[in-house]
């Protein structure tokens, strides 16, 4: 009998369903996301995995339902891709923030005086996009760590990331002449998106990441 339990334990836990979620690879926020959404599918008794990709194939796969849907992304995804629903309520946020040298005299106080600079950005990532829309002085690159170090080395002006994925980064890369501008420029609420076909997921999704937020457990898990 003890046997019999001890095998038990070691079983895998059996889920009725399983889905699988692209998110945005090398962003500090889309990791947040790959640790606290398994955990509010987990406690619906859902597995789920994550595949970091870069953001236009990330959208790409979402719409057309080779992945189940995506992590997270700001509001206006849902407009842009219709294919997918909305989980409705926000389960993290993000920061639009400039990154400039520290020796520099650009003054940015308003998304307008972003005209005047040559601004990198990460490709495929929305918020950094809408914020730049029109723009004619506006480089993609792959990474927030390639920004950054074109930024150090005088080569870009500004670059445009989530406040928290500009920091971690420079961090890590150990950059101590490029510093975020006083005041981000924007806040947007994130949320979690489903392909179309999988709406049944949305009530229940929805009401585990409210309770969630009212008993604090949301918070302490993504600190």
């Amino acid at each position: 009998m003890k046997y019999l339990f001890f095998l038990f334990l070691l079983t895998p836990k059996a889920y009725a369903e399983q889905y699988h979620f692209a998110s945005i690879n090398y962003l500090i926020e889309q990791e947040v996301g790959r640790i606290v959404l398994p955990e509010i599918y987990n406690r619906l008794g859902i597995k789920v995995t994550i595949s970091p990709l870069p953001g236009k194939r990330a959208q790409q796969e979402a719409q057309s339902g080779l992945k189940d849907g995506e992590v997270m992304r700001i509001y206006s995804y849902g407009t842009e891709t219709p294919s997918t629903i909305r989980i409705p309520t926000p389960y993290y946020h993000l920061e639009t923030m400039a990154f400039i040298r520290a020796d520099s005299n650009i003054k940015i106080n308003t998304i307008k005086d972003l005209k005047q600079y040559q601004i990198v950005k990460v490709r495929g990532v929305k918020h950094t996009n809408n914020i730049t829309k029109g723009m004619t002085n506006v480089r993609d690159l792959d990474t927030t760590i390639q920004m950054l170090r074109l930024v150090s080395a005088g080569l870009a002006d500004v670059a445009l990331t989530n406040t928290i994925d500009g920091l971690v980064a420079l961090k890590q890369l150990k950059i101590t002449n490029v510093r975020p501008i006083s005041k981000s420029l924007d806040r947007q609420s994130l949320y979690h998106y489903v392909h179309k076909s999988l709406q049944h997921l949305v009530p229940k999704v929805n009401q585990e990441i409210k309770k969630m937020k009212e008993t604090g457990d949301l918070d302490t898990l993504i600190r």
